[in-house]
């Protein structure tokens, strides 16, 4: 007797019109992903395009902001991705209702409505809260070198700007020379219709290469005299002579990674008990070390609550930070030097603290008493996951973006759709 099989006909015609609700789970991530966008104010996206009534009519906001959500919950970030996966995968289907916007109309609408985008940190925070997260209590601070969208090796120094400007001005010169030289002669090859003075086509890129030198000196000379006024000392405004300036995106900076030197930005995570991050933010600064202060004004701007207790690294450690958060009522335990692989700290030591003693050295003996190591020992388990799971989980290790303020966009967006992931763990 021959085997009997389910029914499979590939060709078989569907009688009736399909359920979207039938092609996935009721608990899947999509479904959850888009209640979540229809309990959001989403004014900020749709009033632009209720105001203008001409055109072809464009494929429908919420639906792209669905689909763009979803895809950086799952790790796609590529607006060419996304569109593939809208014709391949049946989540993105589902959201998009059948709808098939091209990489084009995606990557368009991310960069219009980054702003808006933004402000989904705030609101999605809020719902939180909603849906019985406690308020900010213990947060623990950590920052990370996420890759620009453009090369370490299209950067210049300022000192080889003035080496190679040199460089090119003479060799300009000669070319001019050259080509006054054989006026005459391109006259005759070129014929009458040919005015005989145009610029060579190597001069003509020479002269373009030199004036972007020229205004990549201008920019670092720029730099250079904002910070020497900040910091008092507006005659030491000149450039040293390492500065560096990236072509392709000039706000991005050359910072130190675990994997050596990038071209980066730095960025800033403040993460809770629950592992939802309550605060973020984008910086060019190299380090951590002027980013303390900021960050809990940051989590106070986008959490509405101030942290009781805060764990940061040794990168967030100076005498400065220290005294500064000494006055608040925040309980702080900063590292005050940064420990080997597996290194335990030592006993406390006995006795009072000298009188002679800093206020790293107070910090250093409140982070050894037994309480502040247990306190302390808790960062590595709240923050760190975070940044492993963005990064290494969901493969956001570049931004697609150019520009600082876009960076704060696109930022924002990852650490949005991190702590949805979060919501949807806790939730379903």
């Amino acid at each position: 007797m021959a085997k009997t099989y389910r029914p499979y006909v590939p060709e078989q015609d569907l009688l009736l019109p399909p359920s979207l609700r039938e092609w996935l789970p009721e608990d899947h991530l999509a479904f959850f992903v888009s209640d979540l966008i229809d309990q959001l104010d989403l004014s900020a996206i749709t009033t632009g395009y209720e105001d203008e009534e001409r055109g072809y009519p464009p494929y429908h906001p919420v639906m792209l902001t669905k689909v763009l959500v979803y895809a950086y919950c799952v790790g796609v970030f590529s607006s060419r991705k996304i569109q593939r996966r809208l014709l391949e995968d049946v989540a993105f289907r589902v959201l998009a209702a059948g709808n098939a916007p091209d990489f084009r109309t995606i990557a368009d609408f991310r960069k219009t409505h980054l702003t808006a985008l933004r402000g989904f940190f705030e609101q999605v925070l809020r719902l939180a809260r909603e849906l019985g997260a406690p308020r900010v209590g213990r947060v623990a601070l950590d920052g990370s070198k996420v890759k620009a969208n453009a090369s370490k090796h299209k950067a210049m120094s300022y000192g080889r700007m003035r080496e190679k400007q040199r460089q090119l001005r003479e060799e300009v010169n000669d070319l001019l020379a050259q080509a006054e030289a054989v006026d005459a002669a391109e006259d005759a090859e070129y014929g009458p219709d040919r005015r005989g003075d145009e610029l060579p086509a190597e001069l003509q890129r020479r002269e373009s290469r030199l004036k972007r030198i020229r205004e990549a000196k201008r920019a670092l000379e720029a730099r250079a005299k904002d910070e020497a006024v900040s910091a008092d000392k507006p005659e030491s405004g000149k450039p040293d002579s390492n500065a560096q300036y990236n072509f392709t995106d000039p706000e991005s900076r050359i910072m130190k990674g675990p994997d050596g030197f990038v071209q980066a930005y730095n960025v800033q995570v403040a993460v809770d008990e629950l592992q939802l991050i309550v605060g973020q933010a984008v910086t060019q600064e190299t380090n951590d070390k002027k980013q303390l202060m900021p960050m809990i004004t940051t989590i106070e701007q986008q959490s509405g609550d101030t942290p009781s207790q805060l764990l940061a690294d040794a990168g967030y450690c100076s005498d400065v930070n220290l005294a500064v958060i000494a006055d608040t009522d925040i309980d702080a335990y900063i590292s005050t030097r940064k420990q080997k692989h597996g290194e335990r700290p030592g006993p406390c030591p006995r006795g009072p603290l000298p009188k002679t003693a800093t206020i790293v050295d107070r910090m250093s003996r409140k982070l050894h008493t037994k309480a502040g190591a247990a306190v302390y020992a808790a960062r590595k388990g709240i923050v760190e996951p975070v940044i492993g799971q963005i990064k290494q989980a969901r493969g956001f290790r570049q931004f697609l973006l150019r520009g600082f303020e876009k960076m704060q966009g696109e930022w924002s967006l990852v650490c949005t759709t991190h702590n949805i992931f979060k919501l949807y763990r806790l939730c379903v």
